[in-house]
């Protein structure tokens, strides 16, 4: 009996269907919807310097602090 019950409840569950393959045509408006606008991207305007000792340099002439992002691992994951 419960077996029957248990089917008939998967049974009654919508599946899901695969989506339609992306086709070439629909590249160029898909690349524009995900692609970050220039509004969007505020962190890459930032002119970052990769040596502590320039940063210093530029800081001390300008009479400004440094910012001093550092983190372990690698960037993409996260670590």
């Amino acid at each position: 009996m419960r077996s029957v019950l248990l089917a008939s409840l998967l049974l009654s569950v919508p599946t899901a269907h695969a989506a339609e393959p992306l086709k070439f045509e629909q590249l160029g408006k898909l690349h524009t919807l995900i692609k970050p606008q220039a509004d969007e991207e505020k962190f890459m305007q930032i002119p970052w310097l990769t040596s502590v000792w320039d940063a210093r340099q530029q800081a001390a002439r300008a009479g400004k602090p440094i910012l001093l992002w550092e983190m372990d691992g690698h960037p993409l994951s996260c670590v």
